[in-house]
């Protein structure tokens, strides 16, 4: 009885172990099945990615620098433009100066350039020529400053024929070279003319520029001073308008003084060309009057003998 029973308990323990163990498998899937799932899953994603994987990088932007130069035109008009009044007004007045100049130096050349080439030819013929009535005859239909002297020494002599011979020629000769200094004079005195526009622009127009400056900084401090800030940038605009002054004023300056200086050389020199044409009339003059006075002796000695 105890053997059956005993038996009859181990069958009894067998069959709930066997159900426990097959309720157990029912309930928790297996590892691979789980995870070949969960890739099924994840695989539908991964199709979305595109094949090329160069894609530009994208930039950031970078933030805004606040400068004060928006809506300012920094080209030479531009700034000419935004001036003050009376910065504007400098800047005319020393681009005209410049403008003055040029005319100037185009005109004066061209003078110099036709009056050197006048007087060097008629030192030509008074060099050449053997009596004054021979270079005048020569310089009567020719215009310049050498015709003029040599016309002003012939009718010199004319007016005193009735003199040559008869009194000691010391006096003609100071009368001839009177009259020809005086033309040499007006001749240089005419020729320097408009020099003093170019020497007044020379010296004057860097301090007329400085004072257009001055103007323009004075009234980009009062701006800070409304506006409250010390930031340069927020006056850098008026403050380069004013330095545009400067600028033009050396412009102006620069150019001037070395063609003043160019052309104070040139009516030195055209002068002294003057006064060797001057000098050679002078010795056709004394030669002819001591020609003259040996004429007049010749029959007196001839009287004598």
């Amino acid at each position: 009885m105890f053997s059956f029973a005993r038996a009859g308990i181990l069958l009894i323990c067998a069959t709930l172990a066997l159900a426990t163990a097959s309720f157990a498998q029912d309930a928790v899937p297996s590892a691979p099945e789980t995870m070949v799932e969960s890739v099924e899953q994840a695989a539908p994603l991964s199709t979305s990615v595109p094949e090329d994987t160069s894609i530009p990088t994208p930039q950031l932007e970078q933030p805004l620098i606040e400068t004060g130069l928006e809506g300012h035109d920094m080209s030479p008009w531009g700034m000419f433009m935004a001036a003050d009044y009376v910065v504007k007004g400098v800047m005319i007045g020393l681009a005209a100066a410049s403008v003055i100049t040029l005319i100037i130096w185009v005109a004066k050349t061209m003078q110099l350039s036709g009056a050197r080439a006048q007087a060097n030819k008629a030192l030509r013929e008074v060099v050449k020529a053997r009596t004054l009535a021979e270079v005048a005859g020569i310089m009567e239909k020719r215009r310049g400053v050498g015709a003029v002297l040599v016309k002003a020494a012939a009718e010199e002599i004319e007016s005193s024929s009735d003199l040559a011979g008869r009194v000691a020629p010391s006096g003609i000769k100071e009368r001839v070279s009177s009259r020809l200094s005086r033309i040499e004079v007006a001749a240089g005195r005419r020729m320097s003319r408009s020099l003093g526009v170019l020497a007044s622009v020379g010296s004057v127009g860097p301090f007329i520029g400085l004072f257009g400056t001055v103007w323009g900084i004075m009234n980009a401090f009062v701006g800070i001073a409304e506006t409250q800030t010390t930031n340069l940038a927020v006056v850098a605009p008026g403050i380069a308008e004013a330095l545009l002054a400067t600028a033009l004023g050396l412009v102006a300056a620069i150019p001037a003084v070395i063609i003043y200086n160019a052309f104070a050389r040139s009516v030195t020199g055209y002068r002294q060309l003057l006064a060797d044409v001057s000098a050679g009339i002078e010795r056709l003059v004394s030669r002819d009057l001591d020609r003259l006075a040996l004429a007049g002796q010749a029959p007196l000695a001839r009287a004598a003998e």
